[in-house]
C-alpha cells in the first residue's frame, strides 16, 4: 500500500514503522470484541464480564438475547498492515452506561471504524454522533449476522444520515480477512482526506 501523502512526516524511512492509534466503536452488541479478536497480530487485552440480571435495566438485549458477556472498560489489540504501518486497536464499551470512557480513549485516535448492525441500526447512532462532534474520520463497517437483511448502501446511509464521502463496506467481524480488509478501506480514507488536504494548500 503506497503511504504517500498519510504520514505526516513524509514516507517512513527504511526499517521504521509508524503507529497509528484506530478506535472500534459501534453500538452494544454490534462486534466490536469479536473484531480485535480476529484481526490482531497478538493475543488481544480484553475487558469482558458476564452479563447478569443486574443489568437488566440497563442492557437491552433486543435482537442479541443469547450476548452473555459485555466490554466494561476497552479492548486492545494490534496488526501490522504492512512493514511500514501498525494499528492500535481500541474497542470502545457498547452501553451507555460506559459512554462516559470514550472521551479518554479517542485521544489520539486518527481515524476509526464504525460497526452497524443492521438488524439495529439505531444502537450506533451515538458512535456516529460522537466521530462527527469529536471530528474523528471513521468508516461503517455493516458487519453480516447470520438473519441480516440485505439492504442497498445508499438506503443505510439515509437511515444514519452520513455523508456520501464517508466508506461503507461489509464486513464478517468474526473473519480475520475481512476485518483486515475494514482496517485498509479506514487507511484509505485517511489516506484519500489527506490528499484533498495537500491539494487544498
Amino acid at each position: 500500500m503506497d503511504l504517500k501523502g498519510f504520514d505526516r512526516s513524509g514516507q517512513p524511512t527504511a526499517g521504521s514503522a509508524r503507529s497509528v492509534k484506530v478506535m472500534i466503536a459501534g453500538g452494544f452488541g454490534t462486534g466490536k470484541t469479536t473484531m480485535v479478536r480476529s484481526v490482531s497480530d497478538i493475543k488481544p487485552l480484553t475487558t469482558e464480564e458476564t452479563l447478569t440480571q443486574a443489568s437488566v435495566g440497563s442492557d437491552h438485549l433486543i435482537g442479541i438475547a443469547d450476548k452473555a458477556e459485555t466490554t466494561v472498560s476497552l479492548d486492545f489489540g494490534k496488526i501490522s498492515i504492512n512493514d511500514s504501518l501498525m494499528l492500535y486497536l481500541f474497542g470502545t464499551p457498547g452501553q451507555e452506561r460506559f459512554w462516559f470512557l470514550w472521551n479518554g480513549l479517542f485521544k489520539g485516535a486518527l481515524g476509526a471504524v464504525v460497526l452497524v448492525d443492521t438488524r439495529r441500526l439505531a444502537s450506533s447512532f451515538r458512535a456516529i454522533e460522537e466521530m462527527e462532534r469529536q471530528n474523528v474520520p471513521f468508516v461503517v463497517a455493516l458487519n453480516v449476522f447470520p438473519d441480516s437483511k440485505d439492504y442497498p448502501i445508499d438506503e443505510i446511509r439515509d437511515a444514519l444520515d452520513i455523508s456520501p464521502h464517508i466508506p461503507v463496506v461489509s464486513c464478517d467481524a468474526r473473519d480475520r480477512a475481512s476485518s483486515r480488509d475494514v482496517l485498509v478501506a479506514l487507511i484509505r480514507h485517511l489516506q484519500d482526506r489527506s490528499a484533498v488536504a495537500l491539494e487544498s494548500r
